[in-house]
């Protein structure tokens, strides 16, 4: 019996809708991310991006738990000396929530360019409207991400 292993073509993406409001975003993260990969999917090969179109909309309301939003920093460099910057998660979930959520998702991707191609299937929105309507995305009820109480 030889290994299948699924080739680009046969990659069928689908979209999906994920409403982030008064979730965690740890546990919104790591759903997303998952879907972003394909591992969900039975054909799921860790080589090839076989995922599928993720919109978060809502990402305003997500909850950061045990005082992260006030202690957590992040951070950005130009690649200029000295031109480290950073900034705190509330501060950025009041400014950019779309950026809070993008960040927790990329880093749970792959790191060169697979992950950058997965990453580019995340749309992140921060109120309930979004563009991709004509895509027909799938509402996502995501059972590993709980809702803040």
């Amino acid at each position: 019996m030889r290994t299948y292993s699924p080739k680009p073509s046969e990659v069928v993406r689908s979209w999906h809708l994920v409403d982030a409001e008064g979730l965690v975003l740890g546990r919104l993260s790591t759903e997303v991310a998952r879907l972003l990969r394909g591992k969900h999917k039975p054909i799921f090969a860790p080589h090839l991006d076989t995922g599928d179109h993720v919109v978060v909309v809502n990402a305003a309301k997500v909850v950061l738990t045990a005082g992260k939003a006030a202690e957590k920093l992040a951070y950005r460099h130009s690649g200029y000396p000295g031109s480290l910057r950073s900034t705190s998660y509330a501060e950025l979930l009041a400014t950019r929530p779309e950026e809070v959520v993008r960040r927790a998702v990329r880093g749970m991707l792959p790191k060169g360019r697979l992950g950058r191609r997965m990453a580019s299937k995340l749309k992140v929105y921060r109120g309930p409207e979004h563009p991709h309507a004509a895509q027909s995305p799938r509402p996502l009820e995501l059972p590993g991400a709980r809702r803040a109480s």
